[in-house]
């Protein structure tokens, strides 16, 4: 059962403080690391990508359901004490790199699942890649900034380029929400476990130049959030105006309709028909 005591003990063991610029807060409660491994839905077959696995008191819960966990950590003091406190796990890898040099085609990841306790400051960066990556994962599993959490599942007319990205590759929930206080240090603002099931029919026969495209047309789009859509496009040359007015007709979209307020369906349906 992990406690802040034993989390202390680990640190004082080792001699180590944990670093902010790294964004280490430990998790110091056991039922919040439960509700983690029930949202991942785990079982024998499973292979489980972990970002950050920090002291691995994730990664033994982890380990012990699945057939094989292959743990990150940019942090080398960090990855000397996994390999210590580890070494009886004979299905843990682990790996002393940075998730941004991190590619799964080297480790013939298939059919694999994402589950970690993110940095706040490289949230963006892990959803953007293994999103938009050709070896997605089935489901991901992430402890990240409530805020960041509720830009992700919101929906029109307070939708965002973070909620269309996400949106667009799969379905994203907020399956509990984590006090600061469950976190040592603690962090200056409360998380939540967010969950991400990958919808690979919506994306599976779409081109990725149609995506390319697509994701061109929502950067111009939230452009100047507060302007109206057609104008935005139009000042991205997507559009000339008479066009873009015609096929706003043919999608049903007002003329006056901001980026925010479009759905991904109908993100979609506007892409195409441009």
């Amino acid at each position: 059962m992990v406690s802040l005591k034993e989390i202390k003990t680990l640190c004082h063991q080792y001699s180590i403080q944990p670093l902010r610029r790294r964004g280490q807060n430990f998790l110091i409660n056991q039922g919040i690391i439960d509700k983690i491994i029930k949202a991942a839905d785990l079982n024998k077959q499973d292979t489980i990508l972990e970002i950050g696995a920090g002291l691995g008191t994730l990664t033994k819960a982890i380990a012990k359901k699945v057939k094989k966990v292959i743990a990150v950590e940019i942090d080398r003091e960090l990855v000397k004490i996994l390999n210590q406190e580890l070494n009886s796990f004979k299905n843990i890898k682990i790996l002393a790199t940075d998730i941004r040099q991190f590619d799964p085609r080297e480790y013939n990841l298939k059919n694999y699942k994402v589950v970690a306790n993110l940095p706040f400051n490289v949230t963006g960066l892990v959803l953007k890649k293994f999103l938009s990556f050709s070896q997605k994962p089935d489901l991901m599993v992430l402890i990240l900034q409530k805020e960041v959490g509720e830009r992700i599942i919101a929906q029109p007319p307070q939708m965002s380029r973070l909620s269309v990205m996400v949106q667009f590759y799969g379905q994203p929930q907020i399956i509990a929400q984590v006090k600061k206080n469950n976190f040592w240090p603690c962090p200056q603002v409360d998380s939540v476990i967010l969950k991400i099931d990958l919808n690979k029919k919506q994306v599976k026969n779409i081109s990725s130049d149609f995506i390319e495209k697509f994701f061109n047309l929502v950067k111009a789009g939230f452009s100047s959030p507060r302007k109206y859509l057609i104008n935005n496009l139009i000042k991205h040359r997507l559009l000339d105006k008479t066009t873009g007015q015609k096929i706003f007709l043919k999608t049903n979209l007002n003329f006056k309709i901001r980026a925010q307020e479009l759905s991904v369906v109908q993100w979609i349906d506007l892409a195409k028909k441009i």
